[in-house]
């Protein structure tokens, strides 16, 4: 999830890239070169550097390349955005995995926290077309993994 969150970044602002497959479980040394403090993916390479962890490329992506911004220009609309996509991966995404990988009473707090993460969630974007307004930014590629796998999700742990 946190890898298309680039990838959807880089093709929204239409730039061309390479993507190359990690196996997890068996890293390459160029995972561990490129980013030696996590051993994680997402890891941009540009040029000769490499930024790691989703939302700081996400950042840089729209810095770099400025053409179909993902950011607002005023910086409590920044602060706001990236709140919610800390919220997301705190008070969201860290409950879903411990529902989906967990069973019994640990799995129903973990779930139990998750929905009032989305209910939460739910009320900032309603009466919104996106997170964003009208055009997909930050926050709506921050969030976007809900759409596909929160149904898969609560179909196995609901």
């Amino acid at each position: 999830m946190f890898v298309q969150r680039v990838v959807w970044a880089l093709k929204l602002k239409g730039i061309e890239y390479e993507f190359i497959e990690e196996d997890l479980f068996n890293k390459s040394s160029l995972l561990l070169k490129s980013n030696p403090v996590h051993k994680t993916v997402p890891v941009l390479i540009h040029g000769e550097k490499s930024i790691p962890e989703s939302k700081i490329i996400l950042e840089y992506i729209d810095e770099i390349w400025k053409q179909k911004p993902i950011l607002p220009q005023d910086p409590l609309e920044r602060a706001h955005l990236r709140f919610w996509a800390k919220f997301i991966d705190e008070k969201l995404v860290e409950p879903t995995k411990r529902a989906f990988l967990t069973t019994g009473e640990d799995q129903a707090k973990a779930t139990e926290s998750a929905v009032e993460a989305l209910q939460k969630l739910e009320e900032e974007i309603r009466g919104k077309k996106l997170f964003g307004g009208e055009e997909i930014g930050f926050l709506d590629i921050a969030a976007g993994w809900m759409a596909h796998w929160l149904p898969v999700i609560g179909e196995i742990i609901l």
